[in-house]
């Protein structure tokens, strides 16, 4: 049975879809961290597994399940790694990085001031999904962000 009613259709074009090696446990730790809301819950046929979940961080969606070999549904815990990174645009990265490193996640970067203009930290959740967070203190030019991103490395050109 499903512990909510609300609609969980995405309304953003791209909703991240998580598989987690304990779902409950995942929604429980973006609770905390992101101040997430849950949206929808279904539980598995054995009543402990979640088959799909919902919940929203900011206005975004985002599902959840859990893991599931036998489908090829493996978590980044048994991939031993993620190559994606779900970003996090947020009115005080410092304070979220610091609720989400206090909640459990490992950091990886700590908030920084970077040359294209966000204050942008790293960090991994306990079920191995990375995590950028960000807030943007300058808007600046692609051009720039070339120059800025030149002086970071001592002199180096790139060309946007």
């Amino acid at each position: 049975m499903p512990t909510s009613n609300d609609n969980t259709r995405p309304t953003k074009t791209v909703t991240p879809h998580l598989v987690c090696s304990n779902a409950t446990a995942a929604i429980d730790f973006y609770q905390r961290a992101f101040n997430a809301q849950e949206r929808f819950r279904l539980p598995g046929p054995d009543g402990r597994s979640i088959m799909h979940a919902c919940i929203q961080i900011g206005d975004s969606p985002v599902f959840l399940v859990d893991e599931n070999p036998q489908w090829g549904s493996l978590s980044p815990t048994s991939l031993k790694g993620t190559p994606v990174t779900i970003h996090l645009q947020v009115d005080n990265v410092d304070e979220l990085y610091a609720q989400a490193i206090a909640a459990g996640g490992t950091a990886k970067m700590s908030p920084a001031d970077m040359f294209w203009g966000d204050r942008y930290g790293v960090l991994i959740d306990p079920f191995g999904h990375q995590w950028s967070i960000a807030t943007n203190q300058h808007q600046y030019t692609s051009e720039q962000i070339v120059e800025n991103m030149n002086k970071m490395f001592s002199g180096g050109t790139c060309k946007n």
